[in-house]
């Protein structure tokens, strides 16, 4: 018997409530999945009233992740529900747009002129997944070369700062090791100066971030790049140089047109980015593309022969949906050059003046302000021992009002500097902003009146 001839549950009625099925009177399975069926209109509202115990997407300013997306996007998402992707045969304009995608970020990030019209990237599931694709290609490609010179690949290398997770699974899954240079006094990246102790034979090749997770700020790929030819005067290491874009791939271009960080570096060989960070796509999407063809090993890519057609594939990845790609290739054409120009404008104006703000309170030293790199404001306790209370006492203050403001402490060698940040994303308005920061003084002023909870959080002693 099909599902939709099946009779309703025993005591259920059609005109019954919602709230007074069967269902909602008792708790949701959580082990074990029920013998029969429900109504539709139960279970959406039962999975509804869970989903209010998570946290409003609009006042997670921790996260980088695109939370706001038009009514547009919704409807072609919605339409691109049941297309795989990965099966370029049956969705052969989907596989199109992805290709259209890639050339306009090849063209956005200055590759070279592309042979036969077509750029060599994919897209992936989110940046890191695209970041672990970059970092195979250097790795097949130093391997490469050390078998042609007769000499051991058993020990490879990859040198970065202060990087995200994805960056460390990487290392691990793949069997690399991760020369992490720790942060100097004062900076908020990777100094071009620290990679002279760090690369050897061995470094396939140095991550260069533009967006520090941390602190927001844009690590210096052209000086990056410019100490590197140097060491490679001097002693003949070849190193290239991934960018991992995730966040700033996407606001660079727009914002800061005469920074060299991208494909105009020959010493840039690929480059990763998150369509679904500040590329205002929906959560899904990331691209990685390469300078040219040549620097993705042909090794690495697979000719599949699937449903009918034969498609290579470069992802970690298989089936996936093509709603996100659908929603990139919107954006690109919905905002144009000057549309992403004007949104992440408006973000860095709100960062700026989320600045000034912060500026005013009194007990706080502002790292980053919002200009030049992220629209964001990263901030640290002037005097955290005599402040009387911690950043993260301020974030479980700010937490009673909805907002998820996140602490932490900054990586090595300065781990002892606890730091808040707060993501400016589309969507988040000035008028927000000010909200916030008036329930950050009134936090402030809560905290000075009375005693804060205890201050040891997750093992961090501050």
């Amino acid at each position: 018997m099909a599902l939709h001839e099946m009779k309703a549950p025993k005591g259920t009625d059609a005109r019954t409530d919602v709230f007074a099925s069967p269902l909602s009177e008792r708790v949701l399975p959580k082990y074990r999945m029920p013998e029969e069926p429900s109504l539709p209109e139960a279970v959406y509202a039962m999975l509804h009233n869970e989903l209010l115990l998570d946290g409003n997407a609009a006042q997670n300013l921790a996260t980088f992740c695109t939370t706001w997306s038009d009514d547009e996007v919704r409807r072609l998402m919605d339409e691109c529900l049941d297309k795989n992707m990965i099966d370029k045969d049956e969705y052969p304009q989907t596989a199109e747009i992805e290709a259209r995608c890639v050339n306009i970020l090849a063209d956005l990030w200055n590759a070279p002129e592309v042979v036969g019209g077509r750029a060599m990237g994919c897209s992936t599931t989110g940046s890191s997944e695209a970041a672990m694709l970059g970092g195979l290609a250097l790795k097949w490609r130093w391997r490469e070369r050390r078998r042609a010179e007769g000499k051991p690949v058993d020990r490879p290398n990859i040198v970065a700062g202060p990087v995200q997770i994805c960056w460390d699974k990487f290392a691990r899954y793949f069997d690399v090791e991760l020369r992490q240079v720790p942060l100097e006094d004062g900076a908020t990246g990777l100094r071009p100066h620290q990679l002279r102790e760090y690369v050897d034979e061995n470094t396939i090749g140095v991550v260069a971030i533009l967006g520090v997770t941390f602190t927001c700020d844009y690590e210096p790929v052209a000086e990056i790049a410019a100490e590197l030819d140097r060491i490679q005067e001097e002693t003949g290491l070849d190193v290239p140089i991934h960018v991992d874009a995730a966040s700033g791939g996407f606001v660079a271009p727009f914002l800061h047109r005469d920074l060299v960080w991208d494909f105009r570096l020959e010493r840039v060989s690929s480059i990763n980015a998150s369509g679904h960070k500040y590329g205002l796509a929906p959560l899904g999407v990331g691209w990685a593309v390469w300078r040219t063809a040549e620097l993705l090993p042909k090794d690495l890519v697979f000719d599949v022969n699937y449903l009918g057609g034969d498609l290579p594939t470069f992802a970690l990845n298989f089936s996936r949906p093509g709603g996100e790609i659908v929603a990139q290739y919107y954006n690109f054409l919905r905002l144009g050059r000057a549309g992403y120009r004007r949104v992440q404008g408006v973000c860095a104006e709100t960062a700026r003046y989320l600045a000034g703000q912060v500026a005013e309170m009194g007990p706080f030293t502002l790292l980053y302000d919002g200009q030049g790199a992220l629209p964001a404001v990263s901030y640290t306790l002037t005097d955290p021992a005599g402040a009387g209370f911690s950043l993260y006492d301020l974030s479980d203050q700010l937490r009673m009002r909805g907002w998820q403001v996140p602490s932490y402490p900054l990586p090595a060698d300065r781990q002892e500097t606890v730091v808040q940040r707060v993501l400016i994303r589309h969507g988040v308005g000035r008028d927000e902003v000010d909200l916030l920061a008036r329930d950050m003084r009134d936090s402030l002023e809560r905290l000075r009146r009375g005693k804060p909870a205890d201050t040891e959080r997750a093992g961090f002693h501050h």
